[in-house]
Formats: structure tokens, sequence, C-alpha cells
């Protein structure tokens, strides 16, 4: 796959203006984006309608869990919306994302459209050390997001969402047709944010990320067109 149809624009912006400004500006250079909680929320399914009509695909990542049946019906709406992927949080259990893989298969089927991929989030690439040892879990974080990921394949999902410093292992034990999405990435002499675990776009591909998930270093640089060719370019392993 190119490296550009492998890198996707995470639209974190609270309205359609700047998400219509920011697709101009990138224009063919970006073929996927994410939206996420904010833009979701405050500009619902035409976020999504948006980015179809100009012929972009969806990665929706609103981290959906509760109940099984909620899940799955919630699942189910944004099959409707012909997203590429969605996610699901693993903690939420096998029962919960097996009955969110079953409902958008059906739906998809139904409706004649491709099925979207189902992604679980592991551990967020927010979570460091410190933050981790506050929820008192027996795992260290590299062991529950293999624990997780080993599970969201159990339980029928297509793949799973977690930092690239867990990308090879899950790839070792997950196997080559794995989805590995990976947030935390950023160029060198980006800043980290609220990004713990980071790798660069170069490194992250290396250790089996399926895709790479951008956004700040991108949507608020000075030039984010010439951002996204940079990083895209470390992607392709020509930039140093």
């Amino acid at each position: 796959m190119e490296a550009n149809k492998r890198l996707i624009v995470a639209l974190d912006m609270p309205d359609m203006e700047a998400v219509k400004k920011m697709v101009t500006q990138l224009g063919d250079a970006v073929h996927y984006y994410k939206v996420g909680m904010e833009l979701f929320y405050g500009c619902g399914s035409e976020a999504v309608h948006f980015l179809r009509d100009m012929g972009k695909q969806v990665f929706c990542d609103l981290k959906l869990q509760d109940i099984p049946n909620t899940v799955a019906h919630g699942a189910k709406m944004l099959t409707h919306l012909g997203v590429t992927m969605l996610t699901v949080h693993a903690t939420g259990g096998r029962a919960m994302m097996r009955a969110a893989a079953d409902e958008v298969a059906k739906t998809a089927d139904e409706l004649g459209i491709p099925r979207p991929k189902m992604l679980a989030i592991t551990v967020l690439t927010s979570m460091n050390e410190e933050e981790w040892s506050g929820l008192r879990y027996s795992l260290t974080i590299p062991e529950q997001v293999l624990n997780l990921a080993k599970l969201a394949q159990a339980s029928g999902m297509d793949g799973v969402v977690a930092s690239p410093q867990e990308a090879a292992m899950i790839r070792a034990v997950c196997g080559e047709d794995f989805l590995i999405v990976t947030p935390g990435i950023r160029p060198k002499d980006a800043a980290l944010n609220d990004q713990s675990r980071t790798a660069a776009p170069g490194q992250a591909l290396r250790d089996g990320a399926s895709y790479l998930v951008v956004g700040r270093p991108i949507t608020k640089a000075a030039d984010p067109l010439l951002a996204a060719q940079k990083i895209i370019a470390e992607m392709e392993g020509q930039a140093e």
C-alpha cells in the first residue's frame, strides 16, 4: 500500500469550517481522515458525509463501550454512514466486541456496502507508567496491550489501536493480516503534547503498524500540507 494511503490525519477540531479548510489545504496528499469525539459531537454525521463526498476514507474513532446491545446498535448506526473503520474499547469484553462485530457485518450485508473494519482500543497512548500504576492493574502496559490484542482477535475484531511501541509484539503474536493502527506518531522535533508512548513514522511502520494517525503535527503546523508531505516522505524512507 502506498505510504500516503497509510497516513490518517486526525481532524480534532470543533466545526465544519475548520474541517473544510484543512481538507482543502491537504488536497490529494491525504486520503484518510479520523473523525473523533470532538468533531463528531460538534458536527455529527455531517463531518462523515462531507469526507465521503470528497472521496476520502473515514476512521470513526468514538471508542464505544457499554453493554453489548447498546454498543452493537451504536456500531450499526455508524455502519449506515459508510465509515471505513470504527472503534470499540477492548476492555468492554469479549461479548461486547463480538456483538458489535456481528451487527456491523449483518448491517453492511443488508446495505450492500463494504463492511467497516472493527478496531479495539487497547491502552491509550497518553498513558504513562505513573498513570498506569494508579489503575492497579496486575499487568504492565505492554502485557495488557498484548492481552487485549489477543482478546480482540478472538472476539472478531479486525485489529487494534495501540501505541507504536507495542506494534512489533502485536504483529509477532497476531499475524500479518491483523490491523494495527498507531496514534502517538511524532516526527523528529515535534512536540509530544499529551502523548507518552510515541515513535517516529518510519520506525512505527518498520515495527509493524498498518496505519499511522497524526493530528497536531499536521493540523497545527504553519504549513499543514508541507508537514504532511514530510511525514509521508519519512514513511517512504526518504527522510533521515
